[in-house]
């Protein structure tokens, strides 16, 4: 198992930006791919991107292309997603969690096994 701790949630206003940080325990870091997940009072878990182990492959959900850029440092354990042009339906709670070796796909919530505490984000209007 590895260690996840997420950080840099906050409030922000409609437009903002935001940088979240997912900091990972252990020396097999860069053997995985790592995903970012929200989850909304109410609603299920769902997936927000993904990066592969080496960083070279990203993956988005169609709610957050071209606003959200998910990167990881893997000298640091590292990985973040930055968020911009914030809405309001981005409201949640953010998770960072370790995926497997190999991934090629937008994430889906069964392939990931170590999960962080998460972050809240939340978006005023």
């Amino acid at each position: 198992q590895v260690e996840l701790v997420e950080s840099g949630g906050g409030l922000v206003q409609s437009g903002g930006s935001l940088r979240l940080s997912c900091a990972a325990s252990g020396r097999t870091f860069g053997n995985y791919a790592m995903g970012w997940f929200r989850q909304a009072p109410g609603k299920e878990r769902e997936s927000v991107a993904a990066i592969s182990r080496s960083g070279g492959r990203a993956y988005y959900v169609d709610s957050v292309r071209g606003r959200f850029t998910i990167s990881r440092d893997n000298e640091k354990n590292t990985v973040y997603l930055q968020m911009n042009s914030l809405k309001p339906e981005d409201t949640a709670v953010y998770y960072c969690a370790r995926g497997p070796p190999y991934i090629n796909r937008i994430p889906i919530t069964s392939d990931f096994d170590s999960w962080g505490q998460g972050t809240q984000v939340t978006v005023s209007s």
